[in-house]
């Protein structure tokens, strides 16, 4: 049983009763009459080889509220995207599979940085990024959801509750995030656990009362990938190409509408996707490089707000967030001792001495380069440059599914 309890400065919907999902299903079905629902879903072809993506179908196949899905497919050569177009037909649901790797797709991506866009850097956000292109460019989309398609223990309700306070007419939220335990027989979610949170809270220490940091501390689970916005909002949303997508993603928010119309959601009680390594000798992959990317957003962000940041600010933290990541190992510690749970404080506190170092590559890099990785447009700005691009992308994906 979830708790009722309001903090921060959004709007927290906790999941209080097993309300039947019928219920909630057949209340979106009435809203979908009025307000056209589109499922993002940003996938790698080996998820389709693992336990995950058969049963998020399996789950898909039942959702009559969705006007449309959208696959965001990356790493798939010509065969493994016609094989997913395949799988992805079972769904009743109008679907369109997004080939990012075919000549189509790449031919824009080539028009788009030859006009100056950065769409350089493969991977996630950019697929992201595309692919709310796409769906942008239909007028009559109302709301875009998305959620990661690794998830193991998936459940046709997370889109629900996701999309259930944008559509719903008598709230007027714009964005819900969403949260849930990443917890088996022990807990998960180290990044946000024992990196982000205590990071948060070091700056809050030393800063005073920002709102920007403030806002970011409120939510439960703010590395989690999966969230729902209207269209409106969506179409002036840059978006980042690096690990940090989620922290710019809320940043984002945060600049484009007000703390009232921001709310995160209990999507499900626990969370089970693939894992992602902690390797202390190598920064450049894994947990140690989302951490480095995550503070490095932070800073840019803060600097545009006319945080000026010191040699003498950056000794401060790294000194504070070790103090606050101590104090969360505690806490962690006492949670998983009554819960039952495995834990082993040797391994979070060797988490923590490799976040120490991805924060000093963070100082060092931002110092370097304090723009670092331009953000990708938001669409409003690409289709004042390129007016005719969402035709062009439209194009693209229709011929690709029609092949």
């Amino acid at each position: 049983m979830a708790d009722f309890f309001q903090n921060g400065v959004i709007t927290t919907l906790q999941k209080l009763k097993d309300r039947p999902l019928e219920d909630l299903e057949h209340e979106l079905e009435v809203f979908a009459k009025r307000r056209n629902m589109v499922l993002l879903l940003p996938a790698l072809y080996s998820e389709f080889e693992g336990p995950a993506m058969p049963r998020i179908i399996e789950e898909l196949k039942k959702i009559k509220y969705l006007y449309k899905i959208v696959l965001s497919l990356d790493k798939a050569n010509e065969e493994q995207f016609k094989k997913v177009k395949s799988l992805m037909a079972q769904i009743p649901t109008e679907t369109r599979v997004i080939w990012h790797d075919g000549p189509r797709m790449q031919a824009l991506y080539k028009e788009l940085e030859a006009a100056g866009f950065n769409v350089s850097i493969p991977g996630k956000g950019r697929s992201v990024w595309m692919s709310l292109g796409y769906i942008l460019s239909d007028a009559s989309a109302y709301a875009i959801g998305l959620h990661d398609c690794d998830i193991v223990n998936y459940s046709r309700e997370l889109p629900a509750r996701l999309f259930f306070p944008v559509v719903h007419p008598a709230l007027d939220f714009e964005y819900s995030k969403g949260y849930y335990a990443r917890v088996t027989n022990k807990l998960y979610g180290r990044v946000t656990r024992i990196f982000y949170t205590p990071l948060i809270r070091a700056l809050k220490k030393i800063l005073g009362n920002i709102q920007y940091l403030e806002y970011l501390d409120s939510f439960r689970y703010a590395l989690s990938g999966e969230f729902a916005f209207i269209r409106t909002l969506a179409r002036g949303i840059r978006i980042s190409p690096t690990w940090g997508l989620e922290v710019s993603m809320l940043s984002e928010v945060y600049q484009n509408t007000s703390f009232n119309r921001i709310c995160q959601v209990e999507v499900m009680d626990r969370y089970e996707h693939k894992h992602q390594k902690l390797e202390k000798n190598n920064p450049k992959e894994g947990l140690v490089k989302m951490a480095t990317d995550i503070a490095k957003t932070l800073f840019r962000v803060l600097s545009h707000d006319g945080v000026v940041f010191s040699e003498a600010f950056f000794r401060t933290l790294l000194m504070t967030y070790i103090q606050e990541s101590r104090y969360a190992i505690e806490k962690y510690n006492a949670l998983s001792l009554i819960n039952g749970l495995e834990y082993d404080r040797h391994a979070e506190i060797e988490a923590v001495e490799a976040f120490v170092e991805a924060l000093k590559i963070a100082e060092n890099e931002f110092r370097e380069n304090p723009i670092g990785v331009p953000m990708m447009s938001a669409w409003v700005r690409v289709r004042a440059a390129l007016p005719h691009i969402s035709e062009k992308i439209t194009a693209a994906v229709e011929a690709d599914n029609l092949d």
